[in-house]
């Protein structure tokens, strides 16, 4: 009998980390990576547009819907895109097989980045894949219809991936002046998910003095809402605190900050002359953000090319929870302290003033009433009694003829409800919201990843240890025995 023993090689054991670009955005997005020579990560380019989808640099593409648009855009439509993704599901699934995280960019508002990212992102889940949307908000001269529809996919979204970031591009007049080009200032939004994804996968391919690897990133992204990414570099005098604050201020993520973040994950990168004091520095001006009883989780990577400089990445989860519950307590107490000042002030003064004054005030508005007005009342009574009298005769008097057709109002309404059993069958069904997918695409993705092999990088199923006895041995005895 002959034994193959084979050790698994070192690709099988790294993490595998997708960047799925949906819509025209996304696209951008991955071009902007792909061009600045980001490795370890796979690119693959979602698009119901056939021309913008043969502009992408990216190798796998896939065409959405091309039974629903054949090949043109969504029209800003949501719902065609969504029905787009449904269409393609099988397809969609083929590419996220295999992968342990997965990065979805698009931007919202439009309509194949709004109704087909949520659907990518279920599709992910399915698969248990860790899921990190990274989308932007249109501009506000766009009109209101389009941010409405914008927020609309951003909570369809938010619903299906582990952790949501939001880049408004609003946001982008802050950076940039009269002489920025349109071009320019996308590229500042797209280097917000460039550094996010670059700062992740340093994690996991470059080794460090405290090295991080997916275990880590899965503990502060897993099911944690909102978040913000953020990466500062600088070098020379106090350049630890400069970069860490740099990483914590990043003017264009959504109006969110660190206060109250439930994970944190910090990378300092930095060459050999990385000093144990810089590392303190840095960490500690990031955890001063924090909640203080976040997730902490703080690693070190050595870069000889960075020598003389350190750069500082940050990413931090669960923010939305906090920034709610750090909200409402403050217009509650400013709210509330003057209320109670003002009641404890002023029933104890104008009590004993006000017991006086009503006195003398009844007394004299009693006084004038039975002299002069309730003559004038009486006599106006007299005058009213009168003329109701006179009109009463005259309509008395006129013997007119009943109408001709009077119309059983009763009946007929009695008619017409007593026959309909369920009214509600004659209300028009509501419009399903962006992004949700029908009952068929449920099922097609249902049958997709069934299809799919099971992964060993899944975090849903664990082995069960088997019991001592029943655990097959192999060694020198065994060969013996035979």
């Amino acid at each position: 009998m002959t034994l193959n023993l084979t050790m698994p090689g070192h690709d099988e054991l790294k993490p595998r980390i997708t960047v799925f670009g949906v819509g025209g955005a996304g696209g951008n997005a991955v071009n902007n990576m792909i061009e600045k020579q980001l490795d370890g990560v796979d690119f693959v380019v979602a698009n119901t547009d056939a021309q913008a989808l043969s502009q992408s640099n990216a190798e796998s593409r896939i065409q959405l819907g091309v039974k629903v648009t054949e090949g043109l855009g969504a029209g800003a439509r949501a719902s065609v895109g969504a029905a787009a993704a449904e269409e393609s599901i099988e397809q969609i699934v083929d590419h996220l097989a295999g992968a342990h995280m997965c990065f979805i960019t698009a931007g919202m508002g439009g309509g194949t980045g709004t109704g087909a990212a949520p659907i990518i992102a279920q599709a992910a889940r399915e698969l248990g894949v860790l899921t990190v949307g990274v989308v932007t908000k249109p501009f506000q001269f766009e009109g209101a219809k389009r941010m409405r529809q914008a927020e609309e996919g951003v909570e369809a979204l938010q619903k299906m991936v582990d952790t949501l970031i939001i880049i408004p591009n609003q946001n982008l007049f802050r950076l940039a002046n009269e002489k920025t080009t349109f071009t320019e200032a996308f590229s500042m939004a797209d280097d917000v998910l460039y550094q996010g994804v670059k700062g992740v996968t340093d994690l996991m391919v470059r080794p460090g003095l405290i090295n991080l690897d997916f275990a880590d990133v899965r503990a502060v992204m897993d099911e944690m809402g909102k978040a913000m990414m953020g990466t500062g570099e600088d070098s020379g005098e106090d350049r630890a605190i400069q970069a860490a604050e740099k990483a914590i201020a990043n003017p264009l993520l959504d109006e969110i900050s660190l206060r109250g973040a439930k994970g944190v994950l910090i990378n300092i990168t930095g060459g050999h002359d990385l000093t144990l004091f810089e590392l303190d520095e840095a960490a500690n001006r990031i955890r001063e953000e924090v909640d203080p009883d976040a997730n902490i989780i703080v690693g070190s990577t050595l870069d000889p090319s960075m020598e003389g400089s350190i750069r500082v990445s940050v990413v931090a989860t669960g923010i939305d929870v906090s920034q709610v519950a750090a909200d409402l307590p403050v217009p509650r107490r400013s709210m509330a302290q003057p209320l109670k000042q003002q009641v404890s002030a002023e029933v104890p003064a104008p009590a004993p003033v006000a017991q006086p004054e009503p006195a003398p005030v009844a007394a004299r508005v009693a006084e004038p009433e039975p002299s002069l007005f309730g003559a004038m009342d009486a006599q106006r009574a007299a005058a009213e009694e009168q003329m109701e009298d006179i009109f009463d005769d005259e309509i008395a008097a006129d013997d007119l003829p009943p109408p001709a057709y009077q119309p059983r109002v009763e009946e007929f309404a009695r008619s017409t409800y007593a026959e309909e059993d369920d009214l509600d069958a004659y209300v028009a069904p509501r419009a399903p919201a962006p992004g949700t997918p029908t009952p068929e695409a449920l099922q097609r993705l249902q049958a997709a990843v069934g299809r799919t092999p099971v992964q060993p990088q899944q975090r849903r199923p664990e082995p069960e240890a088997r019991a001592p006895e029943e655990r097959p041995r192999f060694g020198i005895n065994s060969l013996i025995n035979r």
